[in-house]
């Protein structure tokens, strides 16, 4: 996951909106949101690879998702998967900072990477980049691409700036979905420098990457309403911005659900 954007009890009917792109390699095989056959509660897309996910919520008002922390190297082997730290959360019961307290305390075991979990009455956040402990976050917008927690990337603020500005307009989901797809270059003078070449910083400037092996995989939208019950639509692509599909699920705290193909 590469961009997400989160409102958080910023609304009065929706306490919880996180719009999200996942960007990744198109090689990496991974399966559309949906809900698991090993966690019945959770619904997630999932990485078919190492099994684990970057962004999901489960029927008790779980919610999860993840960035990796961009740092111009490749991440090699000997680390734990990132994905398990959202899939854990979400299957599991932890408040959410004693579990950003337990994942800060093994924090070693893997590359760069930052963190939302949060329940009902809670959301919180840490990254294993930068020195701070885990914390809780007051109500408000938030924006987070591969640095830290709303760094002034310019892609991250104009997409903060829409996500905004859409908010009012809930439940429609097209205006999230339109923000997510923007796929204007940033100038060169304001491309941030993370140690990749040029070429990939100006691809990867856009809130919407495309390229040939790599860009946005998945653009999802996530809403909670004050009933409790959960929206999660997800559209899916492939190289070159292909839409392979679309996805859509509310499903209420108890059993109630409804997920089908679009």
């Amino acid at each position: 996951m590469c961009l997400i954007l989160l409102a958080w009890q910023a609304h009065a009917e929706y306490p919880l909106v996180v719009a999200a792109n996942r960007d990744e390699f198109f090689a990496r095989p991974s399966a559309p949101a949906a809900f698991w056959s090993d966690a019945p509660q959770v619904c997630a897309g999932r990485d078919l690879e190492a099994g684990g996910t970057w962004l999901g919520s489960s029927r008790n008002q779980r919610f999860a998702a993840l960035t990796n922390f961009r740092e111009g190297r490749q991440p090699g082997d000997g680390w734990r998967s990132r994905g398990e730290l959202v899939a854990a959360f979400l299957s599991g019961s932890a408040a959410p900072l004693d579990y950003l307290a337990g994942v800060a305390d093994r924090a070693a075991d893997y590359n760069g990477f930052n963190l939302f979990v949060g329940d009902s009455d809670t959301l919180a956040y840490y990254a294993n980049r930068g020195g701070q402990p885990p914390r809780s976050l007051a109500a408000g917008i938030y924006g987070l691409s591969n640095h830290l927690l709303d760094t002034p990337w310019p892609k991250l603020a104009s997409a903060r700036r829409a996500f905004a500005e859409s908010l009012p307009g809930l439940p429609a989901s097209e205006p999230f979905f339109t923000l997510l797809a923007d796929q204007e270059i940033v100038p060169d003078r304001h491309l941030p420098e993370t140690g990749v070449s040029l070429d990939w910083e100006r691809i990867l400037s856009a809130v919407f990457v495309r390229s040939a092996s790599y860009g946005t995989r998945a653009s999802t939208l996530l809403m909670r309403g004050i009933d409790g019950r959960t929206t999660l639509l997800e559209r899916s692509f492939g190289a070159d911005a292909r839409l392979l599909g679309e996805t859509g699920a509310t499903f209420a705290s108890a059993s109630t659900a409804d997920l089908n193909p679009r």
